[in-house]
């Protein structure tokens, strides 16, 4: 998997052609996702995303072996929210690091929290998610969602390979049934996949992005 990160130059050059498509709330519907309110919030931003995306993450659930189901944890993330974010994880890596440049710090914050004016989850693109068997237990992943590289030793890369046996296993099994959907992992957060924006469209080779940041709601 190539380690390009989400603040790469390269991600931001490519333009979006704005497709307008509606955020969806992923609870609702013919087939409502599972949801987790561990990032909820009062207007149920969390639970929304671009309505390709919630149908291809639908159609991912009907690839995984029986038993298993998808369980969202967090999908749109308002920009505000967003900058909150990448800022706070910005001045931890400076505390951390006082001699990286700001070029440094920026590409290191890049590889966990994307940049407020690219940001695939304000975009409605992007959601994190994890599998649960049929009581609804999270199944082992090798590390908690949003583990920071530095936190986990890097245990929270899509590849890594100082994690048990059965997590790889179950690494597999979320992010084939998710790519063969269509969604792009992000290779430095295993829980991390987008649809439509400008990541994807650079790792594809599209010439531009479906969906760009929007405000919540979306008019």
């Amino acid at each position: 998997m190539s380690m390009i990160v989400m603040s790469d130059p390269r991600v931001a050059a490519i333009p979006v052609r704005e497709c307008g498509e509606p955020l969806v709330d992923v609870r609702t519907g013919p087939l409502p996702l599972l949801v987790d309110d561990r990032r909820s919030d009062p207007a149920g931003a969390f639970a929304h995303l671009r309505e390709r995306v919630r149908d291809q993450l639908v159609a991912a659930q009907e690839r995984l072996p029986d038993g298993l189901r998808l369980l969202v944890v967090e999908g749109y993330r308002p920009p505000e929210l967003q900058t909150q974010y990448f800022e706070r994880y910005t001045r931890r890596l400076r505390s951390e690091h006082p001699r990286w440049t700001g070029q440094q710090v920026r590409e290191a914050a890049g590889r966990y929290v994307s940049p407020p004016e690219i940001a695939p989850h304000s975009a409605g693109a992007a959601v994190d998610l994890t599998l649960v068997d049929v009581d609804g237990r999270e199944l082992d992943m090798g590390t908690a969602m949003n583990a920071t590289p530095e936190d986990s030793d890097g245990a929270c890369f899509a590849d890594a390979t100082n994690i048990p046996a059965a997590a790889k296993a179950n690494r597999a099994v979320l992010t084939t049934a998710l790519t063969d959907a269509g969604l792009q992992p992000y290779p430095f957060e295993w829980w991390h996949l987008s649809l439509g924006d400008r990541y994807r469209a650079l790792m594809q080779g599209q010439p531009a992005a479906l969906y760009g940041p929007t405000t919540w709601p979306r008019n």
